[in-house]
């Protein structure tokens, strides 16, 4: 596993800072996933709550969490990325003995813990469990996906060995599961899943499998899905959740007018965010009612530029004035305190 996640490491920054091109004027970017996945609604919601402000941020579609870690660290001009946690948990386990991974973690940050995202597997409906899968042909997501890295490490967890493991998106693995090319496919994503809901997916023949193995428990969050969360799925379902990580880079303003103003962003979007939750669980997605601030996934600290945000005398660059914010201590304990403060005076 450590040398595959160093070669999908290695492949994403290849590619992405090829593709960077020089701008003329200073932009904001936040990496999401697919065109129907959690990821990349979250992000409309952020970059609607800056439009608000008189500020423009553009959400990037991605292959997902692996390509957005590499692309914090690396794209220019890309201040945000949404990251799975067992992607996280899985970097700091490797970073003390792999080169690779220390380069690529050297800088990310926390920006926010977000929300617990459901490990979605549909399946033919002959297949009743995990471990019913070996054997089979099973799409497991891109190569820079956190679907992959997660199905990955939950086939290898149980000793689960597939016919063929098919390293397609989900948008493209749920067609040929449809149509019989393929038996079942691993998705990762906040229920309810855009994909799942607006495809007709017929309950006589597939179904989302239980995922209640306790192996799989030591890292992974038991989490239910409501009945009739989607159309073919009548009965509760226990599956497993990753929680979701909004990322970000610890810019240095002393250093250029680049880390200057992404600095700056940085800021600005959480002290938004902070000020605009209400708001965003109000008319964004459903999963920001269930986002949780408080649940900072160990190891990793919160961004110098993100507590400057959170300042109270924080006035955001709007158009128009915005609310503040209680000030954010330095060590991740008293941001926490900071958040019940905060929570307080609501």
């Amino acid at each position: 596993m450590v040398s595959r996640l160093s070669a999908i490491l290695g492949a994403a920054a290849i590619s992405l800072v090829a593709g960077v091109a020089s701008a003329d004027t200073f932009e904001r970017n936040i990496m999401t996933g697919g065109p129907s996945g959690t990821y990349i609604r979250i992000g409309r919601d952020i970059a609607a709550l800056g439009a608000s402000c008189g500020m423009n941020l553009t959400v990037v579609e991605s292959a997902g969490s692996l390509e957005n870690f590499v692309g914090v660290r690396n794209r220019r001009n890309t201040q945000f990325g949404i990251v799975q946690s067992d992607v996280l948990e899985y970097l700091k386990t490797f970073e003390a003995n792999d080169p690779e991974v220390q380069q690529a973690v050297r800088g990310v940050r926390i920006m926010f813990p977000l929300y617990n995202e459901e490990v979605h597997v549909l399946a033919r409906t002959d297949i009743a469990d995990l471990k019913g899968l070996a054997g089979r042909k099973i799409a497991i997501g891109k190569a820079d996906s956190g679907t992959y890295l997660t199905a990955t490490l939950m086939l290898d967890i149980l000793q689960v060995k597939a016919d063929e493991r098919l390293t397609i998106n989900p948008d493209e693995a749920l067609p040929k599961l449809l149509s019989g090319e393929i038996d079942a496919l691993f998705y990762v994503a906040g229920a309810p899943a855009q994909l799942f809901a607006n495809t007709a997916i017929d309950p006589g023949k597939f179904h989302l499998l239980p995922i209640k193995d306790t192996p799989l428990l030591a890292t992974y969050t038991p989490v239910t899905v409501p009945a009739a969360t989607y159309s073919f799925q009548q009965q509760p379902v226990d599956l497993v959740a990753v929680k979701a990580v909004l990322m970000t880079y610890d810019y240095d303003p002393k250093k250029n007018a680049y880390h200057r103003d992404s600095c700056r962003s940085v800021s600005d979007f959480s002290n938004l965010i902070l000020n605009g939750l209400p708001k965003l669980e109000e008319t964004g997605h459903p999963k920001w009612k269930s986002v949780d601030l408080s649940a900072l996934p160990p190891g990793w600290q919160v961004g110098s530029c993100v507590k400057v945000g959170m300042a109270l005398d924080y006035k955001p660059n709007c158009m128009v004035p915005a609310p503040t914010v209680p000030k954010a201590p330095d060590a991740n304990e008293e941001y926490l305190n900071l958040l019940k403060q905060r929570l307080k005076k609501q």
